[in-house]
């Protein structure tokens, strides 16, 4: 046997951390926003912690997180996993500056945020993932845009590095999106109109992930995303708020987030006037608002008219 065949593959030797943050931190009500069904192949949740994909400026990598305590343990493999390792604190809420949120006045704000003191707002540092699974999510039902989502990435994305769970990929290269076929497109259950949205997307994937310079989202980052074809203000919102961390985005035009907003702080649904109207009061928190009635648990009555392909996201 050579001594070459007695080291070990890079894949298999990770890179570890840990990190302790500096205030209470749950892991699963941060990482909620990335959450895109069971069968999402880059994030997979196990009893020994959360495992993640990431598409890294370095390469392909696979983070494990794991939490006792006060304490989050890291590892990561493959090409990008000094990059992985290093976006872990933003992964996991640092440099969420809740400063100045004040919710003492409103009852159910306030019991929300004391039974959720570890909700942080992630930053995940990745623009055109982001935005492409959110492009997914334009006009369609959850459960069509998931479905869509794991079937692309499942086809196209790179097997994931290290001792990742069986079937686990990595979001594809910009160039790889670029030219998948349009047929394949089509069996996935993205029209036409998402595709050439994301096409465009990855076709300008370095001046996406330059965004990312100009801070935790913004005026500025909402102009450069929407200058994407297909890219509107509830896609440039959703975007903005898991890539660049941005704790005043919402997102305008949604099917469902208004009425939920209305049922939950006045008791009756309203439109996005009066959903922004009813945010106004948290300036540079509006997102930080809409993530604590999220993880209330609070369910909006369940009556009324269902979600239809006629929602109008991306406009």
């Amino acid at each position: 046997m050579s001594e070459a065949s007695d080291i070990a593959p890079v894949d298999a030797v990770p890179l570890r951390t840990t990190y302790r943050p500096g205030a209470p931190l749950d892991l699963k009500q941060t990482f909620r926003p990335l959450s895109r069904g069971p069968q999402d192949p880059t994030m997979r949740w196990e009893p020994t912690g959360v495992w993640r994909t990431i598409p890294s400026p370095l390469g392909a990598a696979t983070l494990h997180l794991s939490q006792r305590r006060d304490v989050v343990e890291a590892s990561a493999w493959g090409p990008g996993a000094e990059w992985a390792i290093a976006a872990v604190p933003e992964l996991c809420g640092c440099g969420d500056d809740d400063a100045g949120f004040d919710v003492s006045h409103h009852p159910f704000l306030h019991e929300s945020r004391r039974r959720n003191p570890g909700m942080r707002l992630l930053r995940t540092g990745l623009v055109v993932e982001m935005l492409i699974a959110a492009i997914f999510e334009q006009k369609v039902t959850g459960k069509e845009a998931r479905r869509a989502w794991a079937a692309l990435i499942r086809a196209h994305g790179a097997e994931a590095p290290g001792p990742a769970p069986v079937g686990m990929r990595v979001f594809p290269d910009p160039g790889v999106w670029r030219l998948i076929p349009s047929w394949e497109w089509h069996r996935a259950g993205v029209d036409p109109q998402r595709s050439r949205t994301a096409i465009a997307a990855a076709s300008v994937a370095k001046g996406l992930e330059r965004t990312l310079a100009l801070g935790r989202g913004g005026a500025e980052v909402e102009r450069r995303l929407r200058s994407v074809p297909g890219v509107g203000v509830w896609t440039a919102a959703e975007t903005m708020q898991r890539a660049h961390g941005d704790a005043d985005a919402v997102s305008v035009g949604d099917y469902h987030l208004p009425a939920l907003v209305g049922w939950a702080l006045i008791g009756e649904p309203v439109g996005d006037d009066g959903m922004l109207e009813l945010l106004s009061p948290w300036p540079g928190h509006r997102q930080r608002v809409m993530r604590l009635i999220e993880s209330s648990g609070f369910v909006k009555p369940r009556f009324g008219a269902r979600m239809t392909i006629q929602d109008h996201r991306g406009h």
